[in-house]
C-alpha cells in the first residue's frame, strides 16, 4: 500500500513513515505457540496480540507484506497492488503477482472491503506503517478474517517486518533460504571489497527529492539507498541535522544549494537509479547541478549509481547487491 517514488506521493509516502510507529514485536521471535494444539497461536503484531491459524490457508496480503509472501510461496487468495516493487520481481513471481486478485489498491484508503470478504481469507497480513492503520476500518476486518499488521518505521526495517509477515503466514523455510542466499552473497562482497570500501566515507543522493521545491534527498546509514550496500562495508557518513521520527531520523531535504555542504566531505557518492538504469528526475536535477560537478568525489570519478534501492525482500535484495557489485567494481582497480 505504498505507491512507488514520485514528486505527488512523497510526501504522503514521508509522512507516512516519519510518524512514530509503535506496539511492534521484538525481533527475537513473535509468536506464542500456545493454542497451537487448537490449531492457532498467538501473534504480537503491530495492533496487539492476534490469534491466528497456526497453518494458514488462505492469506490475503498488503503492503509491504505482498512481495514477501509472494516471494516465500504463501497461499495467497487476495493482494493489494504493488507497483513499486514490480520491476524488482523475479519473472515468476511477477506472474504469481498478475494473476493473484486485487483487493486493494496502493493506499491503504483504497481498500475494497467486499473483494476481500469475497475472498474468504483465514488471515490478513497488513504491511503497512502504524500510523497508516488509522485509513483502515479495522473493526469490519477482523470480522472477515484475524489481521496482523506489521510495518515497518524506517526504511531498513524491511528484514525485521519481512521476517514477521513470513512467520505469520507460516512460510519461514522458503523465507529462511532465500535470505540465506542473500546474506552468504552479502558476505561475499564484503570480502572482496573489504581492501577498498570500509575505508571511505561515502554519501548518497535518494529519489525522494523534490525539484518543485529545489530540495535533493540525502540519506544516510538504515535508510533506502544505503542498508543493503552497508551489508558488504559500506560507511555513510554524516546524521540527519533535525532528526524526527522515522525516516526523518536517516534522511534529510536540504536546498540544492546546500549540496556542496552536504556531500563535500565524502570520499565516494552513490545515488539512486531505476531498475532499468534511468535516473529519476529528483536524482538528475542534482546530477546537473554545477554544485554536483564539483564536489571533490565527483571530479575524482567516485559517484557510483545503485539500482534497486527499492528492495524489500531478500530476493529483492539480490538484485540490489549484483546492482551495487557492478557500480563499485571500478574500486578495484584504482
Amino acid at each position: 500500500m505504498f505507491a512507488r517514488r514520485s514528486a505527488g506521493l512523497v510526501g504522503a509516502l514521508t509522512l507516512a513513515l516519519a510518524l512514530t510507529a509503535c506496539g511492534s514485536s521484538s525481533d527475537s521471535g513473535t509468536a506464542d505457540t500456545s493454542g497451537k494444539e487448537n490449531g492457532t497461536r498467538v501473534f504480537t503484531a503491530d495492533n496487539g496480540k492476534v490469534t491466528i491459524p497456526a497453518d494458514p490457508q488462505r492469506v490475503v496480503a498488503t503492503g509491504y507484506a505482498v512481495p514477501t509472501l509472494i516471494e516465500a510461496g504463501a497461499p495467497l487468495v487476495g493482494i493489494s497492488s504493488w507497483q513499486r516493487g514490480e520491476a524488482l520481481m523475479s519473472d515468476e513471481d511477477l506472474a504469481t503477482y498478475k494473476k493473484l486478485t486485487k483487493v486493494a489498491g496502493e493506499q491503504a484508503a483504497e481498500t475494497n472491503y467486499e473483494a476481500i470478504a469475497e475472498a474468504e481469507p483465514d488471515l490478513i497480513v497488513l504491511g503497512v506503517p502504524t500510523p497508516v492503520l488509522g485509513d483502515i476500518d479495522m473493526e469490519r476486518l477482523k470480522s472477515i478474517a484475524p489481521v496482523v499488521a506489521v510495518g515497518p518505521t524506517v526504511p531498513s526495517q524491511w528484514r525485521e517486518v519481512s521476517r514477521k509477515h513470513a512467520d505469520a503466514a507460516g512460510v519461514l523455510d522458503d523465507y529462511d533460504e532465500v535470505k540465506a542466499a542473500y546474506e552468504a552473497k552479502a558476505a561475499e562482497l564484503r570480502k572482496k571489497y573489504q581492501a577498498v570500501l570500509p575505508q571511505l566515507k561515502l554519501g548518497h543522493v535518494g529519489a525522494y527529492g523534490d525539484t518543485s521545491k529545489g530540495t535533493f534527498q540525502r540519506e544516510f546509514g538504515g535508510s533506502w539507498g544505503t542498508s543493503v550496500a552497508q551489508d558488504i562495508g559500506a560507511v555513510y557518513y554524516g546524521k540527519v541535522k533535525k532528526a524526527g521520527p522515522g525516516s526523518q531520523s536517516v534522511s534529510e531535504y536540504p536546498s540544492i544549494e546546500e549540496l556542496s555542504d552536504s556531500l563535500g566531505e565524502a570520499d565516494a557518492i552513490t545515488y539512486s537509479v531505476d531498475p532499468d538504469g534511468s535516473v529519476p528526475e529528483s536524482v538528475q536535477y542534482v546530477l546537473d547541478s554545477k554544485l554536483w560537478k564539483n564536489l571533490p568525489a565527483v571530479k575524482k570519478g567516485m559517484a557510483f549509481p545503485i539500482a534497486y534501492t527499492e528492495a524489500a525482500t531478500y530476493g529483492d535484495a539480490l538484485k540490489t547487491l549484483d546492482a551495487i557489485d557492478t557500480s563499485f567494481a571500478p574500486l578495484l582497480d584504482r
